[in-house]
């Protein structure tokens, strides 16, 4: 039993959790015809709580409600994560990019997220807002107007062969790296 929670405690390596990550697709598509993707939940949860008279929140959102179960499913299994099996030891950083991001004022990696990014006090600096606030919004945007998330297109997409969902992870790649090389060095030096 010991070994089994030690385990838990443990991140699942990539050779587990990707094919487990995918076996959801099939599951999902024998089960009941069902997509995978998070993106359209927040749709969902919108069109049943929103009575407004929004065109893009008039469709029968109860044949969704399932998708609804997997999201707070979803987020039990972090909360239950986080309670349980919260691993205390501090995330093991390459040492190259601890050396990038010291560049950067950032150095205390103790926690899930780097806490001289992820803060209260970070949020109201230009950095903060830039990171969590514009980013978000850039997130929840490209995700509407690509019709889906990463999630969607590249684990879901990719798997029943839709070339939309190729360009779309291509795209999502794309923008990830030019992202990571050009703009979040400037963000993080604001």
């Amino acid at each position: 039993m010991n070994y089994l929670l030690e385990l838990l405690h443990q991140p699942l390596p990539w050779f587990v959790s990707g094919p487990l990550l995918g076996l959801t697709v099939p599951i999902l598509l024998i089960i009941g015809n069902k997509s995978l993707g998070i993106s359209s939940s927040l749709r969902h949860i919108c069109a049943s709580c929103l009575p407004a008279k929004i065109p893009f929140f008039q469709y029968d959102w109860r044949k969704e409600i399932w998708n609804l179960f997997f999201v707070f499913g979803i987020l039990l299994g972090g909360v239950f994560t986080s309670f349980f099996l919260f691993n205390n030891d501090p995330i093991k950083v390459n040492p190259d990019m601890a050396v990038i991001w010291s560049q950067y004022g950032i150095v205390d990696f103790t926690g899930i997220v780097p806490k001289d990014l992820f803060n209260c006090n970070s949020l109201f600096s230009a950095r903060g807002f830039t990171l969590m606030g514009i980013g978000g919004f850039l997130i929840g945007f490209g995700s509407r107007y690509a019709g889906g998330c990463t999630s969607g297109h590249a684990i879901m997409g990719l798997s029943t062969l839709q070339l939309p969902s190729l360009i779309a992870s291509f795209c999502f790649m794309l923008g990830g790296f030019i992202g990571t090389h050009f703009l979040l060095p400037f963000i993080l030096s604001l």
